[in-house]
């Protein structure tokens, strides 16, 4: 079945205000649905769930007097299990995914030792690194290319050792797009210690299918709300024996009437194909189907921007960019060489665009972007259609 992006942007009633989004690095459309699930669940959370008398596998069997918003927790951990690939007793919520990395560290403090060392990445965020930094363990970081913005696994092979009790990465880069080689990463990790791998896959997740199983990381961390939903986020460990070796358990206090809307999102995205098989059966399928129209889009996008003399795309275009050739979910970040970042994001928006500017950061600059006066930041996303990507390049044209 062809991918319907007129169908899935019939879910985003946003759309209809006349601008075109392309900032869901920043700020992902919800779905009209999410929405009204989760106003409803603030409605219901504090009342006592009404109890089914059918004894059949999909009843809602619990204790009496069980507040309903129990219950919007208990589905919110089956959905992302499905999305996961998981089983929901593995999965852990949190109000945030800096919140979640916070107790994690501190949880960790029995395996995480002056003694012992971390390898972090120097492609994530701060908010995901600085937990462990904290802790007071060494700290080793995996640099990428600063050409083409990729994370080179072999590395690991001398950033790892016998010390080695975490290696943190993230799936993919928020704002260049590439993916990094988690497969392999986890594999070289497991070959020189018995550290714990935890995965960040809240930009990988809005774009590629997910099976935690396939990675054979220990942690996978989601942030909900890059996909289209609320201010959730969750861990998924590969085994619940990991919990025992935790000092305490997490166990991190989530609104219940935002983790109401958790279950409708995952099935937004599951329904995008239509009926037939499991919720997981179906995200698997849409999830797939998706992938491939946005890459396809995000193929063309390259060329057009590409074919602009004075447009330098980063990692992707100029002598040391590798011109596409590296795995990159939807996302970029381009400049217009003499034309500042700040005039660039004004004419897209003067246009009916939303884009960010690159915010600035020590991996940035090494890759040189003060150089030519900053970059503007674009995703695309489920409703993205080949228009909107026309459109950008139109304009960016007028400035290049």
């Amino acid at each position: 079945m062809a991918y319907d992006v007129a169908r899935v942007r019939g879910q985003y009633v946003s759309l209809g205000d006349g601008w075109t989004y392309l900032n869901a690095h920043q700020c992902p459309q919800i779905p009209e649905r999410v929405s009204a699930a989760v106003s409803r669940s603030f409605r219901l959370a504090g009342s006592v769930a009404e109890a089914e008398t059918s004894s059949g596998s999909h009843s809602r069997a619990h204790e009496p007097g069980r507040l309903e918003g129990a219950l919007l927790l208990d589905s919110a951990r089956t959905a992302v299990a499905d999305l996961c690939g998981a089983t929901p007793d593995r999965v852990v919520l949190g109000p945030s995914l800096p919140a979640l990395y916070i107790s994690l560290a501190r949880a960790m403090r029995p395996l995480l030792r002056s003694t012992s060392s971390a390898v972090l990445s120097g492609l994530d965020h701060p908010d995901l690194v600085s937990p462990f930094e904290e802790t007071g363990v060494r700290i080793r970081r995996a640099q990428p290319d600063l050409g083409t913005g990729t994370l080179p696994a072999s590395q690991y092979t001398e950033l790892v050792d016998g010390s080695t009790r975490l290696v943190a990465l993230s799936a993919a880069q928020r704002y260049l797009g590439t993916v990094a080689p988690v497969a392999e990463i986890v594999e070289r990790t497991r070959a020189r210690s018995r550290a714990w791998v935890l995965v960040d896959v809240s930009s990988y997740a809005p774009y590629r299918p997910l099976d935690v199983g396939e990675w054979d990381a220990d942690i996978v961390a989601l942030d909900v709300g890059a996909l289209g939903g609320p201010q959730v986020a969750a861990l998924v460990f590969r085994d619940t024996a990991m919990f025992r070796r935790l000092n305490p358990v997490l166990n991190i206090p989530v609104s219940p009437a935002l983790a109401g809307g958790v279950p409708t999102l995952v099935d937004v995205i599951a329904d995008q194909t239509g009926p037939g098989g499991t919720r997981r059966t179906r995200l698997q399928r849409a999830m797939g189907e998706m992938s491939g129209y946005l890459q396809a889009l995000t193929e063309e996008l390259q060329q057009f921007l590409g074919a602009l003399p004075a447009v330098h795309i980063l990692g992707v275009t100029g002598e040391a960019g590798d011109g596409g050739r590296s795995d990159r979910i939807p996302r970029l970040s381009f400049a217009v060489r003499g034309v500042p970042a700040r005039t660039v994001h004004q004419r897209l928006l003067d246009n009916g665009l939303v884009t960010t500017i690159l915010p600035p950061a020590q991996l940035f600059i090494d890759m040189g972007v003060d150089e030519v006066g900053g970059a503007v930041t674009i995703s695309l996303s489920p409703y993205t259609t080949r228009h909107d990507l026309e459109h950008l390049t139109r304009v960016v044209a007028s400035l290049a």
